[in-house]
């Protein structure tokens, strides 16, 4: 038997990759999956994920599957921002990106006692993708600006915060799951405060979904919910919170149930 015939390369129908240097030279593979239907009058809704090496492929199908049937969400376009490498996860880079900057005496040791990656990338992060990355996605594809989604877990989750209280405006949806908000002494909390009273002056026009999963640390758990209660407390106007905590998931497994219940927050507004 000849095991070779009819092999060739996998790749997800209406998916492509590209290496895009930004303007500081930074690295990175830009993964798009468009849907094959015709393109909406607004434009295609659009998701734009973190870590794509490790969850592209999921986020990607699991859009093109919920498209399909008698209940099927609006396709959207899906952007994940990844880095050159075969790895699931770029341990030094997300560090950076996805991080403000702490010092070792504002982080926790690290159970193998080495130093912490170089951080406090994320204001550069943010600005790449706002000033380069979504110029160059919305002169490609046709884009519902009205209708756009972050999606980042674990630091990703951190930094969807920090994206959703440094530049609210940016995106309509925010998913963060299981949000790092231990990091530099859970310095993003207090930001939840300027966000309560900077929309009192000034709607928002957003939503947030925060997930986070049962059989992880309790302090990540607790961190979360904390999160969502004061929020939500807050009776914000033009935004809406939301959260979940998914029994018998830890931290990783939650990635792929999160995913799906991301593309319908999205695609169903408050209605998940």
């Amino acid at each position: 038997m000849n095991n070779e015939r009819g092999r060739s390369a996998f790749a997800i129908p209406g998916a492509e990759q590209w290496e895009l240097t930004s303007q500081a030279g930074d690295d990175y593979r830009i993964m798009v999956w468009t849907p094959e239907t015709a393109v909406p009058e607004d434009g295609f809704p659009i998701i734009y994920m973190l870590d794509a090496n490790a969850a592209f492929g999921t986020m990607a199908e699991t859009v093109r599957l919920l498209s399909m049937g008698p209940y099927r969400i609006e396709p959207s376009i899906v952007v994940g921002i990844g880095y050159n490498i075969d790895q699931p996860l770029h341990t030094e880079r997300r560090f950076y990106d996805y991080t403000v900057y702490a010092s070792e005496d504002e982080l926790p040791p690290r159970k193998d006692k080495s130093p912490w990656p170089l951080t406090g990338g994320a204001e550069h992060f943010l600005q790449f993708i706002e000033q380069e990355l979504k110029p160059l996605i919305e002169q490609t594809y046709t884009v519902n600006r009205s209708r756009q989604m972050l999606f980042g877990h674990s630091l990703g989750g951190l930094f969807a915060l920090y994206t959703l209280f440094m530049k609210g405006e940016a995106f309509q949806f925010y998913v963060a799951g299981s949000p790092s908000i231990w990091w530099k002494n859970e310095h993003i909390v207090p930001y939840t405060e300027q966000l309560i009273a900077e929309a009192q002056r000034s709607p928002l026009h957003s939503s947030l979904f925060i997930g986070v999963g049962s059989l992880e640390k309790p302090h990540m758990v607790r961190d979360a919910r904390l999160m969502y209660e004061r929020l939500s407390a807050a009776d914000i106007p033009g935004f809406s919170v939301q959260y979940r905590c998914f029994e018998d998931e830890g931290h990783l497994s939650i990635v792929t149930p999160l995913i799906g219940r991301a593309i319908r927050f999205a695609d169903q507004g408050n209605q998940v």
